[in-house]
C-alpha cells in the first residue's frame, strides 16, 4: 500500500466559449493530485514488476474570464475537490544496499463535476484525465540490509548526492502609512511562509567532465506577495511564488576542470561538488542553467539566505542587477582561472526578454549580460581575507525612466528597446579570529533604465559581522548583525514619484528617503548543517518612502541538509 501526493502546477486546459452574455475563457488547472493505492506484482531477482490501482484525489481550479459584454475582464475562480480512480503499471529494480530505482506509468481519471459562477449565473461541468510517466530513485530506511555482490556494487567516488529543505515563517508588524499603491507593502500585520527543497545530484564522467542536476520544488510568497522593499527581507521569497509546491529545474550544468600542474588541493564532497583533488592552478569551464551568484559575488559570511542573513541586500550586492528568471536562475557559460592568491572569472548569461520576465531572450549577438570578476586572497594579522571586484554590462529590451515621463505619460513599456546598463560591486570578507568574521559590500548601477531581473536598488552599502558560539560552549551556533543603506538614481525617483512602478516597489507617490535596513539573527546548530534560526529586521523608509514605516519583521527559519 502507498499514499502519494503531487503538486504539478502545470496541468491545465484552456477553452474559449460563447454564451448569451458574450464570449468567455475557461481555464481548468490541477493544483494538486494524489492517490491511495495498492501495488501487487512479481519479484524476479533484483526486479519487481507490478500493477497498481486505487482511489485518486485532485484539487483543481476552474477560472472563468469574461472576454466581452458588460462584465468584460471580470475573473472568477472556483476551487473544488474531485474523487476518481488511479491505475497503472511499473517496475522497480534494486541497485545496491538500500537504493532502488523505479519506472511507472499511471493514469488518473476523474468523472464530470460542476462549478457555479455566481456573477454570470452559469454552471460549468468538466471531467479531468491525467497520464503520467515517471522515474524515481528510492532509499529504504531500516529493515534487513540487502546483500549485494561486490562486483555489482557501483563506485560512488565519482558521485555526489545531497539535499536541503528550508522553511521560513515571517511576520511583519503593522506600521503607519499615509497611502498605499499598487506595489506597496501592506501596512497591516501579515504573516507569510516559504518552503523550498532541493536535491543536489552530481557525477564525474570518465572524460573528467562533471554534470549536475538540481530539482527544486518551492512553495509560498514573501510579504505582500514579494513587494514593497528594495532590500526584500526573505531570501527564499521568489517573484514566481505559488500557493502550492511548484517544481522547477534550478540547475542543470556541466563543469570541466583543466589542471595546469603544480600544487594540488582537496575538494570535499558537497552540494554540487564531487570530491577529488584538483590543481590549485587551473581553468574551470561551466555551462548550463545556474544562478549567477553561484560563481560571482561570493562571500563566506553573507551569501546564503538559508543559513545566514535573510535580506536580499545582504545575500548579494543590492545594486548587482544580475540576470535571472522569476525563480532566480538563468542560462550561461563561465570561464575561471584560479591561482593560489588570486582568481579571475568571466561569464555570459541570457537575460529575460522583458524586465522581470520568466522567458529568456535568445538573441545572443544582440542581448545578454557580461560579467567579469577579480578576486584577491591575502592574510591580515594571521587571518585570511578576500577582496572581490565585479563589473557587469547588460544589453536588454528595457525602458528609460526619463523618456517615459517626457513623452508617454509614464507608460515605460512604450519606451522599451535594446538599451545598455552597467554597474560594479566591491566585496570584502575578513576573518578577525577563528570564530569572528566581518564583511562589506558596495554596489552601484547607472540607473537610467529599468531593472532587468534583481531588485529595485541603484546604490547600496552594507556591512556586518558573524560570530560562532565557541566562547559560550555552542560551537555550532552563530550570531550575526548587519546594516545596509539603499538608494535610487534621480531618474528612477522621479518616475516613482509620478505613479510609476518597478519590479517590487511603487506606492503611487514618493517622498524619497534612502532605505535603511538592520538585521540580526541567532542560529542554533542542531548537528551537521541543520539549524534553527531566529531573525529580526528593522526597515526604515521601506520602498524609499518616508511616508511609510518604519516596519519590524520577525522570522523563524528551520534548515536541514543531508
Amino acid at each position: 500500500m502507498e499514499v502519494e501526493a503531487s503538486f504539478p502546477d502545470t496541468l491545465e486546459a484552456v477553452r474559449v466559449l460563447i454564451a448569451p452574455g458574450g464570449a468567455y475563457g475557461l481555464e481548468n488547472k490541477i493544483d494538486t493530485f494524489g492517490a491511495i493505492k495498492a501495488r501487487i506484482g512479481y519479484a524476479y531477482g533484483p526486479w519487481f514488476f507490478y500493477a497498481t490501482g486505487g482511489v485518486g484525489v485532485a484539487h483543481d481550479r476552474l477560472t472563468h474570464t469574461q472576454l466581452t459584454g458588460n462584465l468584460s475582464g471580470y475573473v472568477q475562480p472556483v476551487y473544488q475537490w474531485r474523487i476518481g480512480a488511479a491505475a497503472g503499471i511499473g517496475a522497480e529494480a534494486r541497485l545496491y544496499g538500500p537504493w532502488s530505482m523505479r519506472l511507472e506509468a499511471l493514469t488518473l481519471q476523474f468523472p464530470k463535476s460542476g462549478a457555479n459562477f455566481s456573477i454570470t449565473g452559469q454552471r460549468i461541468d468538466s471531467s479531468l484525465s491525467a497520464y503520467i510517466l515517471r522515474a524515481g530513485l528510492n532509499y529504504r530506511f531500516g529493515g534487513e540490509a540487502v546483500k549485494q555482490d561486490k562486483a555489482l556494487t557501483p563506485n560512488l567516488d565519482n558521485v555526489s548526492i545531497h539535499g536541503q529543505m528550508t522553511g521560513i515563517g515571517q511576520i511583519a508588524l503593522g506600521f503607519p502609512s499615509l497611502y498605499t499603491g499598487q506595489k506597496s507593502l501592506n501596512p497591516h500585520t501579515q504573516l507569510r511562509d516559504t518552503v523550498s527543497a532541493t536535491a543536489f545530484l552530481g557525477a564525474r564522467l570518465p572524460t573528467g567532465t562533471e554534470v549536475y542536476f538540481n530539482p527544486e520544488p518551492t512553495q509560498g510568497f514573501g510579504l505582500s506577495r514579494t513587494q514593497g522593499f528594495g532590500g526584500f527581507p526573505n531570501g527564499e521569497a521568489q517573484k514566481g511564488g505559488s500557493n502550492y509546491p511548484r517544481y522547477n529545474t534550478a540547475r542543470l550544468f556541466a563543469r570541466h576542470v583543466i589542471g595546469l600542474g603544480g600544487e594540488q588541493e582537496e575538494m570535499a564532497d558537497g552540494a554540487n561538488q564531487v570530491a577529488g583533488k584538483y590543481d590549485i592552478s587551473r581553468i574551470t569551464l561551466t555551462a548550463g542553467k545556474m544562478a549567477v551568484p553561484d560563481i560571482f559575488d561570493n562571500n563566506a559570511y553573507s551569501h546564503d539566505g538559508r543559513s545566514s542573513f535573510m535580506n536580499w541586500g545582504f545575500i548579494d550586492a543590492g545594486a548587482f542587477d544580475y540576470s535571472a528568471d522569476q525563480k532566480g536562475y538563468t542560462w550561461g557559460a563561465v570561464v575561471e582561472l584560479n591561482q593560489k592568491y588570486w582568481a579571475a572569472r568571466a561569464g555570459y548569461f541570457l537575460i529575460p526578454d522583458t524586465p522581470n520576465g520568466f522567458n529568456f531572450d535568445t538573441r545572443l549577438a544582440r542581448r545578454g549580460q557580461y560579467i567579469g570578476e577579480l578576486e584577491g586572497r591575502y592574510t591580515l594579522f594571521g587571518q585570511p581575507g578576500k577582496l572581490r571586484a565585479t563589473g557587469w554590462f547588460t544589453r536588454a529590451f528595457a525602458g528609460n525612466f526619463d523618456e517615459a515621463l517626457a513623452w508617454t505619460g509614464g507608460d515605460i513599456a512604450m519606451t522599451r528597446r535594446s538599451r545598455p546598463e552597467y554597474g560594479f560591486v566591491a566585496n570584502l570578507e575578513q576573518a578577525i579570529t577563528d570564530d569572528l568574521g566581518v564583511f562589506s559590500r558596495l554596489s552601484w548601477r547607472s540607473g537610467k533604465t529599468e531593472i532587468v531581473a534583481w531588485t529595485d536598488i541603484d546604490r547600496s552599502a552594507s556591512m556586518g559581522a558573524v560570530l560562532k558560539g565557541t566562547s559560550w560552549g555552542r560551537p555550532l551556533d552563530k550570531v550575526g548583525v548587519a546594516g545596509m543603506i539603499n538608494g535610487l538614481n534621480n531618474s528612477y525617483r522621479s518616475y516613482l514619484a509620478n505613479g510609476g512602478t518597478g519590479i517590487n516597489i511603487g506606492d503611487g507617490a514618493l517622498n524619497y528617503r534612502r532605505e535603511l535596513v538592520a538585521e540580526g539573527y541567532y542560529s542554533i546548530g542542531l548537528g551537521g548543517n541543520n539549524a534553527l534560526a531566529f531573525d529580526y529586521q528593522f526597515v526604515k523608509n521601506p520602498g524609499y518612502n518616508a511616508d511609510r514605516g518604519p516596519v519590524s519583521i520577525a522570522s523563524i527559519r528551520l534548515h536541514g541538509e543531508f
